[in-house]
């Protein structure tokens, strides 16, 4: 066995390469073939602590979620939901509502504000950038856009526009330019919903949308549906029962693999509704919608926007009673889901 004269490798942290270059021996191989020569292992000793830095980066970079910076920097929710970012977020006379966003990563949050639940002639979509290791200040993105929704690789940012009543039948789209974000354009508009675009890994979508023939009969509105995009060709189909109930069933939260959805349910005639979550079974129905509890579920209230971080640790929607006490809620969500996720038999 050959060995390296005067080297040893010791753990370093990081994920990856893992190991530096230090004094005494030990055994290279099979990492190095016999007949390696002074000079490379000279180039080892170089490259390799070079490496560890690199790949130490990588793991706290996809850490940084754990950092005290992340989330805005804010203090963390228990199992009882509270205010997020109270009062950092808003101009004054506005408000925050609709979906949130944070980028893979957790450095970049967008969010749209408003002054009014009934128009969107004054919505600001806005976005904010960790960045020198600290949050700058929030940089508006466009107008009259809601629900803020990232692509998985990070490169595409929908929304919803609200120029008229046709919005929740279009979805506009902007793309990542370097540190920004190009112009919205139009990515669907249908003669049918699209409310509340979010796509998958699978290249599925999950919208709200017309109820089919059989829905109607059900006394259902709106429904629950799966969007597919196949040569550019949009096609929309209900997900049915037990998913969709009689009435408006359009706000959701689709995880990226599929295997649950959070819907506002329970939805009255003036939209007031509860959070309830479904799991996708094995032969791709739904099971029968479950509350999210009474901390979440605390009387009537208007909820939806919801949405869950990339690291899975914390559920976002929004809250209020009226415009006056609308406000994004978060709340220690992954060990709720693990209650309430189906026990296998």
């Amino acid at each position: 066995m050959q060995f390296a004269e005067n080297w040893t490798i010791v753990a370093v942290g990081g994920s990856g390469v893992r190991h530096v270059l230090l004094n005494t021996p030990l055994p290279l191989e099979p990492c190095i073939s016999k007949g390696t020569s002074t000079m490379s292992m000279k180039r080892i000793a170089i490259l390799l602590p070079i490496m560890a830095c690199f790949g130490f980066l990588l793991f706290a970079q996809r850490n940084f979620w754990d950092t005290p910076e992340a989330y805005l920097g804010q203090s963390r929710p228990s199992d009882t939901p509270k205010v997020f970012a109270p009062g950092a977020l808003a101009d004054n006379g506005m408000f925050v509502m609709g979906r949130v966003a944070f980028s893979r990563d957790g450095k970049e949050f967008y969010y749209t504000q408003s002054d009014s639940w009934e128009t969107g002639e004054h919505n600001t979509m806005k976005m904010i950038r960790y960045a020198n290791h600290r949050w700058n200040k929030p940089v508006v993105l466009n107008h009259k856009m809601l629900s803020p929704t990232l692509s998985l690789d990070g490169n595409t940012l929908y929304m919803r526009p609200v120029f008229d009543e046709s919005s929740m039948r279009k979805v506009w789209e902007s793309h990542r330019i370097g540190d920004g974000w190009s112009t919205p354009t139009p990515f669907i508009e249908e003669p049918y919903g699209v409310y509340d675009f979010m796509p998958t890994a699978s290249g599925n979508a999950y919208v709200g949308s017309d109820p089919s023939p059989e829905d109607a009969k059900s006394g259902i509105e709106y429904a629950f549906s799966l969007l597919t995009i196949t040569n550019g060709a949009v096609t929309v189909k209900s997900l049915g029962r037990p998913l969709n109930e009689p009435g408006f069933n359009g706000d959701l939260y689709i995880v990226p693999d599929e295997s649950y959805l959070i819907v506002s349910a329970k939805e009255t005639k003036t939209y007031e509704s509860e959070l309830y979550i479904s799991f996708r079974k094995s032969d791709l129905t739904w099971t029968v919608p479950v509350s999210l509890g009474p901390k979440i579920n605390d009387g009537l209230a208007h909820r939806w926007g919801q949405y869950v971080t990339a690291d899975g640790k914390y559920l976002f929607y929004s809250r209020g009673t009226s415009e006056k006490d609308c406000a994004i809620y978060w709340v220690r969500f992954d060990q709720l889901l693990e209650s309430l996720r189906p026990k296998r038999s």
